[in-house]
């Protein structure tokens, strides 16, 4: 069984897909952490992130395996690397690459196939997993969404980060994954939109939880 979760950062889809599969007992997939370790590789080796040819050629050497909790790119954990502003940034350039969007779609159908998994991103419920028995995509207002991700920058260690830098590039990343031509961020319309703005971590998994056990099957 698939269940997909998508929507913009800092609505609290990664929080709720851990949380939601270990409730479950399903594996999680992170594919936005996909995305960033292919804009890592691109950042350490020069690759313009809008340049598709070059891109094509990087990918031919890139081997992305996701273990519980962790991103590997060839090899080397990148659980961490993958979360700066820049990778932020440079991952929603490559995801609108036709290129990425195929070599990682084709990869999370593969990791996903015969499993039960809570899958996470921006278009799982449209084309990854389009005929996935239960989809939500989450949403808050866009102040607390920012609020959220630099507290998650700033657990990090980077605390120069301001609110008014995480605000302007969320709102750069927002325009960018929703009006791309290809595989644009919306919810699918078969999926249950949640507002997470004035609810609690446990509240947001209870509804999702709730959801999920009346798709099981019987």
């Amino acid at each position: 069984m698939i269940v997909t979760i998508d929507g913009p950062a800092g609505s609290g889809k990664t929080s709720a897909a851990r949380g939601l599969a270990a409730r479950l007992g399903f594996e999680v997939l992170d594919t936005g952490a996909m995305y960033r370790a292919v804009a890592v590789a691109a950042l350490r080796e020069g690759v313009r992130v809008d340049d598709e040819a070059a891109l094509a050629e990087l990918l031919t050497r890139v081997r992305i395996e996701m273990p519980p909790g962790h991103v590997v790119l060839n090899g080397q954990d990148v659980s961490l690397a993958i979360r700066t502003p820049e990778v932020s940034q440079a991952a929603s350039r490559v995801a609108s690459m036709r290129v990425v969007r195929r070599f990682l779609v084709d990869l999370q159908r593969a990791i996903a196939a015969g499993r039960n998994m809570v899958c996470e991103g921006r278009d799982q419920g449209t084309v990854v997993f389009a005929d996935a028995a239960c989809k939500f995509f989450l949403e808050a207002k866009r102040d607390e969404r920012a609020r959220r991700r630099l507290a998650e920058i700033h657990d990090r260690g980077s605390k120069h980060v301001t609110f008014e830098e995480v605000l302007a590039q969320q709102e750069e990343r927002d325009r960018r994954d929703a009006s791309r031509d290809l595989a644009p961020m919306v919810a699918a319309p078969d999926a249950k939109v949640i507002d997470t703005t004035d609810m609690t971590p446990d509240e947001v998994l209870d509804q999702l939880e709730r959801e999920v056990r009346r798709c099981l099957p019987v």
